[in-house]
């Protein structure tokens, strides 16, 4: 099926979009992992998971709509050297790719791709619902029973 080339450049952008968030989780997952954060680590690598998931799902997507998935593109990463500034960095990419998600959903709105727009909404919920929340409640977590407390409940 002939896809219209607006929706199919936007959904290149989201696709960017995830294969950054995959390679921030990928590096802060294993950091955890070298410093004994097994939870952290379990954690972000289900994350891990999941970007792949929406990558492999706009992949599809953009290749239903006869595309070419742009897979060399990236948004710049942010490692960050610490727990908290690690949790703030993939915050700010998962609130990024919040924006882009809406803005791409109500392009598919315009130009009338439903089945597109009901995709990407899938991944909205995941976006909102699990990742930005579960983060959300990490740094809400060092603020409540500090840094040290925190660190020594993700150990094991």
């Amino acid at each position: 099926m002939k896809g219209n080339p607006k929706i199919i450049a936007a959904l290149n952008e989201l696709l960017a979009g995830e294969l950054s968030a995959m390679d921030q989780y990928f590096i802060h997952s294993r950091m955890y992992d070298d410093w004994g954060l097994k939870k952290l680590f379990e954690r972000i690598d289900h994350e891990f998971e999941d970007e792949k998931g929406h990558a492999a799902k706009l992949i599809e997507r953009i290749l239903f709509l006869e595309g070419t998935p742009d897979m060399v593109t990236r948004v710049p990463i942010q490692v960050g050297r610490d727990v908290p500034a690690m949790l703030k960095n993939d915050l700010a990419l998962e609130y990024k790719v919040i924006e882009d998600l809406r803005k791409a959903m109500a392009l598919c709105e315009q130009e009338h791709d439903y089945q597109s727009r009901d995709m990407l909404l899938q991944l909205l919920e995941d976006t909102e619902h699990d990742h930005t929340h579960w983060l959300e409640q990490q740094l809400g977590l060092i603020d409540r029973i500090g840094l040290p407390n925190y660190l020594q409940s993700q150990m094991g």
